[in-house]
């Protein structure tokens, strides 16, 4: 199956959610969830302390500050939904970002600035400043706390990789006459960024221990009584990883897509959207395969994201990922 076809079918699904709700459960619009590993969103300015040298106007990619608007503003098109009439996402998951910057430009200076969205986003030991956001629309989602969950890598003599971030937030529910609001109980929600299956044991073991470090962060809230709780991001693993295997939370995978990334003509799962079993979802996590994010793969047949870069050099997509899009009910 080729991802373009998951388009056609994820149009109508999102069409029927957008218009079957009610804040008495029959009415009330959905809780939408946007994850998306956005492949290198650097600015073109050196980040003191930092190696990003490759990603300057003088690197060896070459990262202009045309470039850089060119992806912020193909960024900006999806989460506005420009190709979907269908609500925006409530709350989005950033991977790959490489500071505060960068989404502060995407959120107050792109195209994205009329609608709103605010962010929080780490601030990592990862040696090349790479970090993970979050976005949100304040009216949608009340923020009540958020801290970044360091992973204890360089304890273990391994390179420092992404922080784990945690939001906690009050959930609102408005009516699809925008005359009803109810504020309902916290959601917490981790974005994550793991280690990458790259370097064989180092690479497997620091994955490992960011897992950990996650669902130690989980058991926690649930030991507390918390039942409504969302993991989303790039796990740099399949459903079969053994990081899963005694995860507190359910996978929502669709069961009928490829995946979000495609390495070498394979399609693989390695973005992910996990829920407590609380929570429930109006559908399963799937793919944005949008025609624009997609082209032909001419070594390997079939489809691929259309990324920035291929290896070092400039390639004019927007990221190596497809978006990954859930609704929630509450």
């Amino acid at each position: 199956m080729k991802p373009v076809a998951l388009w056609p079918r994820l149009l109508v699904s999102l069409l029927v959610l957008a218009t079957s709700a009610s804040v008495d459960v029959r009415c009330a619009r959905p809780f939408r969830l946007l994850a998306w590993n956005v492949e290198n969103l650097f600015d073109t300015r050196h980040d003191e302390g930092f190696d990003d040298a490759e990603f300057l106007p003088d690197g060896p990619r070459q990262w202009t500050p045309s470039r850089y608007w060119r992806k912020l503003k193909d960024i900006a098109r999806v989460i506005a939904g420009e190709d979907l009439d269908v609500p925006l996402p409530d709350v989005i998951g950033l991977c790959e970002v490489e500071n505060d910057s960068v989404l502060e430009t995407l959120t107050h200076r792109s195209p994205l600035r009329a609608l709103g969205y605010e962010y929080v986003v780490t601030h990592s030991a990862d040696a090349r400043g790479v970090d993970v956001g979050f976005l949100y629309q304040p009216t949608r989602f009340r923020l009540l706390e958020h801290h970044s969950l360091r992973v204890p890598s360089q304890r273990y003599r391994l390179r420092p990789t992404r922080d784990i971030l945690y939001v906690k937030g009050l959930v609102q529910v408005t009516s699809r006459d925008q005359q009803r609001t109810s504020m309902l109980d916290t959601l917490h929600i981790f974005v994550v960024h793991l280690p990458s299956r790259a370097g064989g044991y180092t690479g497997d073991r620091n994955r490992n221990i960011a897992a950990a470090t996650l669902w130690s962060a989980v058991d926690s809230l649930q030991a507390q009584g918390t039942d409504r709780i969302v993991v989303m991001g790039d796990f740099n693993a399949d459903v079969h990883d053994r990081i899963f295997r005694n995860a507190p939370l359910k996978l929502t995978d669709a069961p009928d897509a490829d995946g979000t990334y495609c390495y070498r003509g394979f399609w693989q799962w390695i973005d992910h959207i996990l829920v407590s079993p609380d929570v429930t979802t109006l559908s399963p996590a799937t793919p944005l395969a949008l025609p624009w994010l997609l082209e032909d793969d001419k070594t390997y047949g079939g489809l691929m994201p259309f990324r920035t870069y291929r290896g070092p050099t400039y390639h004019g997509g927007v990221s190596d990922h497809l978006p990954l899009l859930i609704d929630l009910q509450f």
